[in-house]
């Protein structure tokens, strides 16, 4: 890889790296294959070194935009999950796009993955929550790979930027990080949140009828089409576009993603998200996805106070022992718990 696409990859996979890292209650430590482990308060203490301080605005996906929509499942999808969330009935969903990493003054343009939260209403009072990003792949395979991620990507304050050794060094001690440094180094951002596919980055399990568990992965795919930003489109973007561009979009008419399940194999990665499946394993239509209208999270008082801890799960859908997903809950709620103090 040349120097000036390690630059880029290295850039994106950062701003993958900080796109994940989140927050509830089983998980208090993460650890790396050399035996070394993290906290949840170290993590945010890590995003807060590299990104500053925002009082009362979350560590992680800080710029956003809340939205509001529907889902209807599908019945091949209730065949392997009996979760209500595929019984084939409107379920209401509020929904939150965001850029990853704790910056609230980035730039749409810059290659900071997009992501998608979303916060399915079923009945009895139910939750589920699914986050996404536009990446099929994690950049870490622990939670203490990513926070040495966040440290070695803090800016120099005499430069302002990440010290390019610390990257390099990072990336040569780590190698679960080259996986998604070579794919974000072929790929730039999405022109718009309604036209980017967003990935799990995780496997879950779906639990049918019978409660026999199916590893699976899912990826939401938009009737727009998926259009990544050519270099000239990214040299005269404006500051910020996909807020306003989505509001306009929602407008006109809803915006749709269907969700597609894919079923692993024996030996599919499950527990490291680094590490992707083949695109030859069976896969379905799970349901669809509309968005119908879009607003500034600010005045989005429906998407705002929500921390989307993806831990969230109705019956049917299960975790694994991914050990990145499972730091994610008490990582969540550490950031959210700051938020709700104005810290």
């Amino acid at each position: 890889m040349n120097s000036s696409s390690f630059r880029y990859g290295a850039q994106f996979t950062f701003m993958t790296l900080l796109t994940t890292a989140s927050t509830a209650p089983s998980l208090a430590f993460g650890a790396q294959a050399d035996g070394s482990q993290v906290t949840a308060p170290q993590m945010i203490d890590a995003f807060e070194g590299t990104f500053g301080i925002h009082p009362g605005q979350r560590r992680n996906h800080i710029k956003g935009t809340c939205a509001a929509g529907e889902f209807v499942g599908t019945n091949e999808a209730a065949a392997l999950s009996r979760s209500a969330l595929f019984s084939g009935k409107t379920i209401p969903v509020v929904a939150r796009f965001s850029l990853g990493g704790g910056n609230p003054e980035v730039p749409d343009a810059a290659p900071a993955p997009r992501g998608m939260a979303l916060e399915f209403h079923l009945a009895g009072n139910a939750l589920q929550h699914i986050t996404m990003i536009n990446v099929p792949i994690f950049a870490a395979a622990s939670p203490a790979s990513f926070r040495d991620a966040l440290v070695a990507a803090k800016p120099d304050p005499k430069t302002g930027q990440p010290d390019p050794e610390k990257l390099k060094a990072y990336a040569a001690t780590h190698p679960d990080a080259m996986a998604l440094t070579q794919l974000s180094s072929r790929h730039t951002p999405t022109a718009n949140y309604y036209q980017t596919t967003f990935f799990s980055i995780h496997t879950f399990k779906f639990i049918d009828a019978k409660s026999t568990e199916h590893p699976v992965r899912w990826r939401f795919v938009p009737h727009d089409g998926t259009k990544e930003m050519t270099a000239a489109e990214i040299k005269a973007a404006p500051h910020d576009f996909l807020e306003k561009n989505l509001i306009e979009r929602t407008g006109k008419g809803p915006a749709v993603w269907d969700m597609i399940v894919y079923v692993g194999e024996p030996g599919d990665p499950q527990d490291n998200p680094t590490l992707a499946w083949p695109e030859t394993r069976k896969h379905f239509k799970a349901g669809t996805l509309t968005i119908t209208q879009a607003m500034p999270q600010q005045k989005g008082v429906a998407c705002e106070p929500i921390n989307f801890d993806p831990l969230v799960m109705a019956d049917g859908i299960a975790p694994t022992n991914d050990p990145v997903l499972l730091f994610r809950s008490p990582a969540y709620a550490i950031s959210y718990g700051k938020r709700l103090s104005g810290q």
